[in-house]
């Protein structure tokens, strides 16, 4: 059963492999400029890292998270940039201390894939953790997304996404609907935020 859920993983790995950065990560790292050495990110369910994997290729020293070993196993058999620092962590995300001294927390796609208590509980950490200057980037779910009803999962409304980031300095806020697929080629309406928020 093991073998053949990480066979699963790893053929949906296969079909983002070549798949960019996403477009929140970059935004934040751009508006932080050239990395300072030590800067520290935290990748809250990492995948097989295409979002890490450009935070090491910056310079950045990363603790990526994620609660399937295949996704981690990906991640560093991938080509890492010379001299990179990253620290895997096979866990959910929800049950992981945040690390002292971070000033990047980044989720693409995954805060959400929790029940709403631990995403809030989650959210309050992060807020908690960040350093004044250190940012948010990823993406919350909408109540008009196809998955609303899906167990495991929190989806909030925009009053709700912008009382939750009240305090924070928004440097994205963008409200996406629109029709798709996923990775696995299911068809999907996606109700998202697209964040970057700057404490």
């Amino acid at each position: 059963m093991t073998e053949d859920k990480s066979a699963g993983w790893a053929a949906y790995y296969e079909t983002l492999r070549e798949r960019p950065p996403r477009r929140t990560l970059l935004a934040a790292l751009d508006r932080f400029g050239p990395a300072a050495s030590g800067n520290l990110a935290v990748d809250l369910g990492c995948g097989d890292g295409r979002d890490a994997i450009e935070m090491l290729r910056r310079g950045w020293q990363v603790v990526a998270v994620d609660s399937e070993p295949e996704a981690l196993r990906q991640l560093q058999a991938r080509p890492l940039p010379e001299g990179f620092k990253l620290t895997p962590i096979v866990a959910r995300f929800e049950d992981v201390p945040l690390p002292i001294g971070l000033s990047l927390v980044n989720s693409s796609f995954a805060m959400p894939l929790c029940e709403p208590e631990a995403f809030h509980r989650v959210w309050d950490r992060i807020r908690e953790a960040l350093p004044t200057g250190g940012r948010f980037s990823g993406q919350w779910y909408g109540p008009s997304d196809s998955w609303v009803g899906r167990p495991g999962m929190t989806f909030i409304g925009r009053d709700e996404a912008l009382a939750l980031l009240a305090g924070l300095d928004l440097e994205m806020f963008e409200e996406e609907e629109a029709d798709g697929v996923t990775p696995r080629g299911n068809a999907k309406h996606w109700h998202i935020f697209h964040i970057v928020a700057r404490k």
